[in-house]
């Protein structure tokens, strides 16, 4: 009998070594490794195909069927729908709506064909109890608590589902590897299998999948690369809104976002995002209007700023909802263009709702919140901005202007400072303040 290879994988990012290592040379976590029993390689001769090569012509890619999953929200992030045979893994911290959301899905899709949903961490019952607080009572939703893949796969193919939904995928195993459940081969390898039964029987495959501590999927990298989809579940717990974005879509646009509300009947679809995202907004100093862009979808974000006196003999600033550094790199900005001072002052920066923002086209709203704050001086209710600056002060353009624009003057807002390379492209009916410079931001938006 072959004796098992031993080595040493990254829980964090699936690098292995034949040692231990304290620290990972990719991702630099340190004591993230974890012992790993290699089976040996299957022989080249037991491995045969089923499946004959065709030729490129010969495929049919004009009628590639998406299966609505009835959520707006949701098939809009998945690109119109989820693709026969395609698995989509979720992602999110404990108790962030997962499970609940996947639940709903599946009421969806039970209308027609049956779903198949398997649970490794809780009871069928359990499951029944959830699905009562939600309102969900369908007949065809079957509930199977199983942590054998190989199981799982052929009830699959007995049942011919609609869907398959893994909860979790830490949770199952598969035989052609003997580590434990959660493990990192083992997260690989249940993953490959899944994925190559959901291509064979063109079933979607939904996978829920546990966060580490630094919010990214616990398991090998590889576990991203394997599936066709992986979204992520944003927002605090605390709070109603959740943000479901897409990091990876093969058969989409990235960085879709979709925001859902939490009630106790579920997660209930926002229609009208950039609307309820400004609800709360006040006339107070420090409150900027941005209008971002998240894949194919406008929004307009509240940007919160507090400049205050600091008591520490070196500040620093703090954001929640976006890039720490960006900030520091605008404060730079404006402190050498002498345009304002905060080497004696904190600051803190707060995307309003919880969202996370990565686009350079935030600039204009972080640092017209920041002037806001230090000066006391409320900006214009009806005013909205975006544009990116430059190391050297210049204002610079950003995409997709014009959908910007329209989104703004959709909820009542009337003036837009733009940057001046984007003015030309903007035909909504908004008042379009040009500017090429930081000075000229101030100036247009301060008077």
């Amino acid at each position: 009998m072959a004796k098992k290879a031993i080595v040493f994988s990254c829980t964090e990012c699936g690098n292995q070594s034949s040692k231990w290592l304290g620290r990972c040379p990719d991702c630099n976590a340190w004591n993230s490794y974890a012992q790993e029993d290699i089976a040996p390689a299957t022989p080249a001769t037991a491995l045969t195909s089923t499946v004959a090569p065709q030729r490129l012509d010969a495929i049919d890619a004009d009628h590639a069927p998406r299966i609505t999953l009835r959520l707006p929200n949701l098939d809009r992030v998945l690109g119109g729908g989820v693709v026969p045979g395609g698995v989509v893994l979720v992602g999110g911290e404990p108790g962030i709506g997962k499970s609940t959301l996947l639940l709903q899905a599946a009421q969806q899709l039970a209308r027609d064909s049956p779903v198949l949903y398997i649970s490794g961490e809780e009871s069928p019952r359990q499951i029944a109890l959830r699905a009562k607080r939600l309102g969900i009572a369908n007949t065809n939703i079957h509930l199977f608590s199983e942590t054998s893949v190989e199981r799982i796969v052929a009830e699959a193919e007995k049942m011919h589902p609609a869907a398959v939904i893994i909860d979790s995928i830490q949770t199952v195993h598969t035989t052609i590897n003997s580590s434990t459940p959660g493990s990192i081969g083992q997260v690989r390898d249940s993953a490959g299998v899944l994925m190559a039964a959901a291509k064979r029987n063109a079933t979607p495959i939904f996978l829920i999948g546990h966060i580490t501590k630094e919010g990214t999927i616990a398991g090998p990298k590889a576990l991203e690369h394997i599936v066709d989809t992986v979204l992520y579940f944003e927002g605090e717990k605390f709070q109603n809104y959740r943000v479901l974005r897409a990091y990876k879509n093969r058969f989409g646009p990235v960085n879709e976002v979709a925001i859902f509300e939490m009630h106790e009947n579920g997660l209930e679809e926002v229609a009208n995002p950039s609307a309820a995202l400004l609800s709360q907004r006040s006339a107070a100093a420090g409150s900027a209007v941005l209008a971002a862009v998240e894949g194919t979808r406008p929004l307009l974000i509240e940007v919160q700023a507090l400049v205050s006196t600091t008591h520490y003999p070196s500040p620093r600033p703090m954001a929640m909802g976006i890039d720490s550094n960006r900030v520091s790199l605008l404060l730079a900005v404006l402190e050498r263009r002498g345009i304002a001072n905060f080497v004696s002052h904190d600051v803190y920066i707060n995307v309003a709702g919880g969202l996370q923002i990565d686009e350079p086209a935030l600039d204009l709203g972080i640092i017209g919140a920041l002037l806001s704050s230090q000066r006391n001086a409320p900006l214009p209710h009806d005013l909205a901005m975006f544009g990116e600056v430059g190391l050297l002060g210049e204002i610079r353009s950003v995409s997709q202007p014009d959908l910007r624009a329209r989104e703004a003057a959709a909820l009542g807002f009337r003036r837009v400072i733009v940057p001046h390379s984007n003015a030309a492209e903007i035909r909504a009916d908004v008042e379009v303040l040009a500017v090429r410079g930081v000075e000229d931001f101030v100036t247009a938006l301060l008077h």
